[in-house]
């Protein structure tokens, strides 16, 4: 069996939180709900919970900041907002990504791009005209809220 025939779906995007329960009490607004916690002494993670979002049947497990477990990019330095590292961000589809990024800056997100906003994604066979925000979760990733578009 190769590789693609043994992918059945993917799960979670997993995040290093400088502050658990306002990175956890953020993803609620979001609406998910903790399916389970656990701690890992060997890895020093004092807490980690996997979320849940039924509605779009998706997953995100969020450590605390001391968790020592192998990660993409580096560890935030104290006098550094952001990190940058190769992934880039987590993507919402939504029905109004104005609406969703106003609610996200009330519950503790960071604004990115002032506004909803509309791009042309261009290549030589067609343009997909894209409707989107983006905000800074009070932990530091990229959200975006992406209006439902096809790129087929």
């Amino acid at each position: 069996m190769n590789l693609q025939d043994n992918i059945i779906g993917f799960h979670h995007y997993s995040l290093k939180a400088e502050d658990i329960d306002k990175t956890i009490k953020f993803y609620e607004t979001l609406g998910f709900e903790i399916l389970h916690s656990w701690s890992l002494p060997d890895f020093q993670l004092e807490k980690c919970v996997m979320m849940h979002n039924q509605k779009i049947n998706s997953y995100i497990e969020i450590c605390d900041r001391n968790a020592n477990m192998p990660s993409q990019g580096r560890k935030r330095n104290d006098d550094e907002e952001f990190v940058e590292n190769s992934i880039l961000h987590i993507c919402f589809m939504v029905k109004d990504a104005e609406k969703a990024r106003v609610e996200a800056l009330k519950n503790g997100a960071h604004d990115l791009s002032e506004g909803a906003f509309e791009i042309d994604l261009i290549n030589e066979n067609k343009s997909v005209n894209v409707r989107n925000s983006l905000v800074y979760s009070p932990n530091g990733e990229v959200i975006e809220f992406l209006e439902s578009v096809s790129f087929e």
